[in-house]
């Protein structure tokens, strides 16, 4: 959904997440034309990545970017020539965080 994207990628990498509750747009002054939300968020012990943080928040950003087009499409200015991978027919809001991991790692992985 439109409600999943970068953002949400990084954050559950790094962190667990929890949604607290809702905060009407009353509340401030003056009031935006959205509600906000209260999120708890811990930080997950020792996390080790096969590719490094700048490197994942590219190919995240690179896919989401073109949301509606394929990842074969969104990425392909990073790719190998003639580099397939499982992954590829899919849009960037079907993947979890850790399948663009694992997608980040095929990519950026010097053979």
């Amino acid at each position: 959904s439109k409600e999943y994207g970068i953002l949400s990628v990084l954050c559950q990498t790094y962190y667990e997440c929890e949604y607290l509750f809702t905060v009407d747009e009353n509340v401030f002054n003056p009031p935006p034309k959205v509600k906000s939300g209260v999120m708890r968020m811990w930080r997950k012990p020792e996390v080790e990545l096969p590719v490094s943080y700048k490197e994942l928040k590219m190919v995240v950003k690179l896919a989401f970017n073109q949301r509606r087009k394929t990842l074969r499409n969104s990425l392909k200015s990073i790719t190998p020539e003639g580099f397939e991978h499982p992954l590829f027919p899919k849009r960037p809001e079907q993947l979890s965080h850790q399948e663009f991991i694992a997608l980040a790692q095929a990519i950026l992985t010097k053979p």
